[in-house]
């Protein structure tokens, strides 16, 4: 079901161009966030000190604005979702903008103001560590060029 019920606050953001993509290819619905036993809703989360390439690096922190850090569930989510992407032989992701997990250009900096840091998000990082390109949903022309391709 794409556009599932999954933010941090119980929310939806379905887009309508990964909804028109839907009707044309079979597309998978996956939260890392829930794949890595965060709840719904749950409190917000933002990379401190970096990105989610730093995240996996071990150098940054996924924490939630109630102070407690919640970087092994990010890691945890994103690496089931890239074992589902590798079982299925998913080799295009297009991911939620913005996200700690799934941003792609950029992230919230971490400081729970609106500010923005250039950046992936954790599982956007990891996917692209193996291989798979990463598209925001805004990009789905770009999505569709290489699908061409598949």
């Amino acid at each position: 079901m794409i556009g599932k019920k999954c933010t941090y606050d119980s929310g939806g953001r379905l887009s309508a161009p990964v909804k028109k993509l839907s009707e044309k290819y079979e597309l998978v619905d996956v939260c890392p966030e829930l794949s890595g036993g965060l709840g719904c809703p749950r409190d917000r989360n933002e990379i401190v000190g970096g990105t989610g390439e730093d995240v996996l690096n071990g150098v940054a922190r996924v924490v939630a604005a109630s102070g407690k850090d919640n970087t092994e569930k990010f890691i945890e989510g994103a690496q089931v979702t890239l074992r589902e992407a590798l079982q299925k032989g998913i080799h295009v992701a297009v991911l939620k903008s913005k996200s700690p997990s799934c941003g792609k250009h950029a992230i919230h900096a971490g400081a729970f103001d609106g500010t923005m840091r250039d950046g992936s998000g954790v599982t956007a990082a990891l996917l692209q560590r193996n291989q798979i390109k990463v598209f925001a949903e805004n990009e789905i022309t770009k999505v569709i060029e290489v699908l061409k391709d598949i």
